[in-house]
């Protein structure tokens, strides 16, 4: 099923998606006297892009603290806490750094519910920063949800806009089950993410969207129609909308454009509603190919559209390489190899 996005009284009222999932935190804690925040810098400091800025002031240092730099423990004090009532929220600063928790998070978190028939649950959703924007290479720019996507008993969430951001980082936090919910930096302070003040293409901009004040949920598990099209279905999430929203833009195709917004659950009936209606597919991610979440994507589009299908499906992904620091716009799956696969999906 679709969301449509409910008419909101937040009419003129601008966020970035800092901004956004900040006012998410605030949200949840002040309703919420189990949640929690914590992780490197998050607390005296506001966090590495000041996501937490201002929650240790308002929540007092108890709820809202700092912590060694060590991912496995951080996530090992989470799923201990949610098992025990709390509603954790840690925050891993990159991505790239999420690895020593992965055992933490697949053999525990993700099977805690099962392993105990319901007695115990790991509500914890663990914040991180994901993907190129900030010219870090290869130790700050990975995008690794395709590993989570792998595991059962784990919801990986990807917001595309500030809207979404906040909307669905409140329902990761009120979910039962522990949620990877991925930041896009790209996207995250607007037109321009980062910390270097580095030129960027027009096409790579992004001004942020209205976010309306309080609370308000956008559900786990649902796509949303990005633009309504004929020409062909292009899926993607995150940073990837908006740059499939230029090139389809500016080569004047009529496409359909899917967010996924999560990939576990996945709205596959949206996908397959759409692919039977346009007869091609074109899926994007920013990730490397081999074993990529669009490997996945791509399976169940064959199964499931194979007789309406007028084309091969195409990728578009990064490469199958080490994040590169200087070559990080060549890297990114930009408007010249996207338009190529529109002229292959056009011609077919």
């Amino acid at each position: 099923m679709t969301e449509a996005a409910p008419k909101t009284e937040a009419s003129g009222r601008r966020l970035n998606m800092i901004e956004a999932i900040n006012e998410a935190l605030h949200v949840m804690m002040a309703r919420d006297p189990d949640v929690v925040v914590f992780g490197e810098d998050v607390g005296y400091f506001g966090g590495v892009f000041r996501a937490t800025v201002g929650l240790q002031k308002a929540f007092g240092k108890h709820r809202v603290f700092d912590t060694p730099i060590n991912e496995c423990g951080i996530i090992g004090a989470a799923v201990g806490m949610g098992a025990y009532g709390l509603r954790p929220v840690p925050e891993i600063q990159f991505a790239d750094y999420i690895y020593p928790g992965l055992d933490q998070l697949i053999s525990e978190a993700a099977r805690l519910r099962y392993r105990s028939a319901g007695e115990f649950i790991a509500p914890i959703t663990v914040r991180s920063p994901f993907g190129g924007g900030i010219f870090g290479g290869q130790t700050h720019s990975q995008s690794p949800e395709a590993l989570f996507t792998h595991v059962a008993g784990l919801k990986t969430v990807i917001p595309c806009t500030p809207y979404d951001a906040k909307g669905l980082l409140i329902s990761a936090i009120e979910d039962d089950d522990p949620v990877i919910f991925f930041e896009p930096k790209r996207i995250y302070n607007g037109p321009f993410s980062g910390y270097y003040d580095k030129p960027v293409e027009p096409w790579a901009r992004h001004e942020g969207s209205e976010v309306p004040e309080g609370y308000y949920t956008v559900p786990l598990g649902k796509a949303r129609i990005v633009q309504e099209g004929e020409a062909m279905s292009v899926i993607a999430y995150g940073t990837m909308i908006h740059v499939a929203q230029a090139v389809c833009r500016e080569k004047g195709i009529d496409a359909e454009i899917i967010d996924l917004r999560t990939l576990v659950p996945l709205d596959i009936d949206t996908v397959e509603k759409s692919v039977k209606k346009t007869g091609k597919c074109l899926i994007i991610h920013e990730a490397t190919r081999t074993g990529g979440f669009g490997g996945e994507l791509s399976a169940l589009v064959q199964e499931r559209c194979f007789y309406h299908l007028e084309a091969p499906i195409e990728r578009v992904t990064g490469f199958d390489t080490p994040y590169p620091h200087s070559l990080e716009w060549a890297y990114f799956p930009g408007p010249v190899r996207i338009g190529e696969a529109v002229d292959r999906l056009m011609k077919a």
